[in-house]
């Protein structure tokens, strides 16, 4: 779906980035050192040609190379490089959002082209130093135009200025809802995740984003994306409420085949939780963006996975067919749950997917990575479509965004609440799983529950259940003999009546 052949071609010399496209001539510009950029047509449609073009034409890669001193900023140094607020775009249109371009620096280096539509014409927003406060870093003198990272979407929430959206690094981008800290990101694509010789990181090399009306309370950015193996055109719609709702549409160009790609890809932290306890000696009992990945199956099974911190690399495939949705969600909201004044990391997003066009077969796919460090996103999820991506054959693909305290689409089932594990004797290792849910608050309700529990290698030992009416909750406690296995596939749900009365819990035990 995109085109590569002509359009961008960044070149991080002295005067910044040259645009030139034979493919879309409206978009065709050079760019003298201070010269006003002129506004040129813009439709949607040049977008998906500019990434047809870019994908029969070989990748090149966008400059990264910055001058002094933004070549070598620390995370603090970065921190305090801020577009000043009397330039920010749109801040004084009241068109209920406000556009904050972001500096180049840091782990920042790659250079994203933005430009503003207005009225079908668009303008490239040039970079001027005199557009920033610098902070602890020396400002330079007015010389080179460097470009931006991204951009922040901010809109005006009781008398300030709110973060809703952030695009910035590669593909990704981040949004949160009203009293939410930052936490759980989304990737544009996942390509060749936890691929031994590598994975490949796409990049959103140029965005459109239109200025919207204020009756609309919808942002709209347009985006071109390219990477080694494909190029591609994609359609935001932003819309802030209680939840941040985006609606992501996209058309992929592949210049090469690609088997394994990640569609509606998202990554979060997960460092230590009650099931791994990777810190024993951390104050903290929980270090974690999101406490699970939940899925509802084309067959409408609701599926609840925690996430974990791994000793080793851990993938695995929940093959399905038409999923109605899936997500990284953090449901344990108590601070309690996690100590930490600082990081407040019960305040973190959970993000759902749900398809707006039809996904067809594949897999939701899970890796967890080995990780220390708070910063390493080491959990990430996606749809791998069957078949991957084939060399010249475009496929599109469309679906929305929740970024939200609780998903719109809720299991009428009882919701596991916690999930722990730890020694047994021996070789044995103890699990609790609890079930919450108001039916369980009715004495009438859900009669002769059954947890119907399995072990794909090993064997369950010593089974026990708890019945807790006034707190709404069912508790499974038992042990799971490895024997000489080093891993196994644990599957959990409850029954009333012989039908499945809670969510399946699945987890995958490594030794």
């Amino acid at each position: 779906m995109i085109v590569r052949r002509d359009v961008l071609k960044g070149v991080a010399s002295g005067a910044g980035v040259l645009l030139s496209s034979p493919v879309a001539p409206a978009l065709a510009q050079t760019q003298a050192q201070a010269a006003p950029e002129q506004p040129t047509p813009f439709q949607q449609s040049m977008v998906l040609d500019l990434a047809r073009s870019f994908a029969k034409t070989p990748y090149k890669a966008s400059p990264t190379d910055l001058p002094e001193p933004f070549n070598a900023l620390n995370f603090d140094q970065y921190a305090g490089l801020r577009y000043r607020r009397e330039k920010l775009i749109w801040a004084d249109d009241k068109v209920g959002f406000v556009i904050e371009p972001l500096h180049r620096g840091f782990i920042y280096n790659s250079h994203m082209m933005i430009q503003l539509v207005e009225n079908g014409l668009s303008r490239r927003l040039a970079y001027s130093s005199a557009d920033f406060e610098f902070g602890s870093v020396k400002q330079p003198q007015e010389t080179l135009d460097i470009g931006f990272s991204g951009f922040r979407v901010l809109v005006p929430r009781e008398g300030r200025l709110a973060e809703v959206a952030i695009f910035q690094g590669a593909s990704f981008f981040k949004a949160r809802a009203p009293g939410q800290g930052s936490g759980v990101q989304a990737r544009g694509l996942s390509l060749k995740t936890a691929d031994p010789r590598g994975e490949e990181f796409p990049q959103f090399k140029a965005v459109w984003i239109e200025k919207p009306t204020l009756a609309s309370n919808a942002l709209v950015v347009h985006a071109l994306l390219d990477s080694e193996s494909v190029a591609g055109a994609y359609r935001f719609t932003i819309r802030p409420g209680e939840a941040i709702i985006i609606d992501n549409e996209m058309t992929l160009a592949p210049r090469a085949s690609v088997e394994n790609v990640g569609i509606a890809s998202m990554s979060a932290t997960s460092i230590s939780s009650p099931l791994d306890r990777r810190r024993p000696d951390d104050v903290r009992p929980t270090i974690a963006d999101v406490n699970g990945l939940q899925m509802n199956s084309g067959k409408d099974e609701w599926i609840w996975r925690p996430v974990t911190n791994r000793q080793t690399l851990q993938i695995s495939s929940f093959v399905d067919d038409k999923p109605k949705g899936f997500g990284f969600l953090l449901r344990n909201r108590d601070f309690e749950s996690y100590e930490d004044d600082e990081h407040k990391w019960e305040t973190r997003p959970s993000l759902w997917v749900e398809p707006l066009s039809e996904f067809g077969a594949g897999v939701v796919t899970l890796t967890e990575i080995p990780a220390e460090s708070e910063t390493n996103s080491n959990c990430i999820a996606y749809w791998r479509p069957k078949g991957g991506l084939v060399a010249g054959a475009e496929t599109s693909w469309a679906y929305r965004q929740f970024w939200c305290w609780d998903p719109p689409s809720q299991p009428q089932l009882l919701k596991v609440t916690e999930s722990r594990g730890g020694r047994g004797g021996g070789k044995r290792r103890k699990f609790i799983v609890a079930f919450s849910g108001e039916a369980l608050a009715d004495p009438q309700g859900l009669k002769d529950i059954k947890p119907a529990l399995t072990a794909g290698t090993g064997a369950i030992a010593n089974m026990r259940t708890y019945l807790y009416r006034d707190r709404k909750t069912y508790r499974v406690v038992f042990d799971l003999d490895p024997a000489a296995e080093t891993q196994s596939e644990i599957r959990l749900v409850l029954e009333s009546e012989g039908k499945p009365v809670s969510e399946t819990w699945l987890y995958r035990w490594t030794l």
